[in-house]
């Protein structure tokens, strides 16, 4: 698929307003698309729509939360009202948490999996048919503990190994319909997931526990997202560290245990200390 290939599709990013989704919705409108943007907070919303369309991209923006089944199922009919198609879905919204598992609250647990996991569940039933009928593509923006679980990040990697398996039996329901479905893994990202990372009762984390300057950029990750997806790729997975540690898992998965107690007992306020 050429990029100039994405002229006037129509592509929806869930949980557009910052970040790697923020970033995706200009890249791809950028390459032509017609892009449908939603989130939570109208306010930010707003903002993003405008920063969209200051730089001549056509944007639909739609408040909705992900973890809401009616608010998904709105989203879809209402880009169908609007467009009369669905071509691509990128499944990004999601939200963090750092804490070990024996503090954390069970409402915290049901957050991260009801955004994560059946957010894109959601979005993905109601979009579907109309991706099917286009033959278009289904992303899910996962992460590296989809590969490989991490100390203090129970509901996160639990929602990310979810949504892999997910989209791994998905794939094989759909590929002989013409359907893509690309999982895309980023390393670590500089964006605002860890400073609203839930904490053990809920509250926001604040500051981000790793040092942002030496990681990825949003919009480097989206570039890699759109180049994935113009070549029908399979998986994405992202940065020399976040490779490694894929490898790794598969075959010293034991001596990665001891790595990663480690590398997460070195960060600021550590909950191992």
């Amino acid at each position: 698929m050429k990029q100039d290939s994405l002229k006037d599709k129509v592509v929806i990013v869930t949980g557009a307003t910052s970040g790697i989704g923020e970033s995706c919705a200009r890249i791809f409108g950028k390459a032509g698309a017609k892009i449908v943007i939603t989130g939570r907070n109208q306010e930010k919303l707003d903002a993003g729509k405008a920063k969209l369309e200051a730089e001549g991209i056509a944007v639909l923006a739609i408040l909705a939360d992900a973890s809401v089944v009616a608010d998904n199922q709105r989203m879809a009919e209402t880009v169908l009202a609007e467009f009369g198609k669905i071509d691509i879905l990128i499944n990004n919204a999601g939200i963090s948490m750092r804490a070990l598992f024996e503090n954390l609250d069970f409402e915290v647990f049901h957050k991260v999996m009801d955004t994560n996991f059946w957010g894109t569940v959601y979005a993905t039933k109601f979009c579907l048919p109309s991706i099917v009928e286009n033959k278009g593509t289904v992303i899910g923006i996962s992460s590296i503990n989809g590969f490989r679980g991490t100390p203090a990040r129970t509901a996160y990697t639990a929602s990310k190994y979810a949504m892999n398996g997910f989209f791994e039996s998905l794939r094989t329901e759909v590929m002989k319909k013409g359907v893509h479905v690309l999982v895309a893994c980023p390393g670590f990202t500089a964006s605002n997931i860890r400073k609203n990372a839930l904490t053990a009762h809920g509250s926001l984390q604040g500051e981000s526990p790793r040092d942002e300057s030496k990681m990825m950029s949003s919009d480097e990750v989206a570039e890699e997202i759109l180049a994935a997806t113009l070549k029908r790729k399979r998986d994405l997975v992202l940065t020399t560290q976040g490779k490694l540690l894929v490898f790794l898992n598969k075959w010293m998965p034991g001596r990665l245990d001891h790595i990663v107690y480690n590398q997460m007992a070195k960060e600021k306020d550590s909950p191992f200390h």
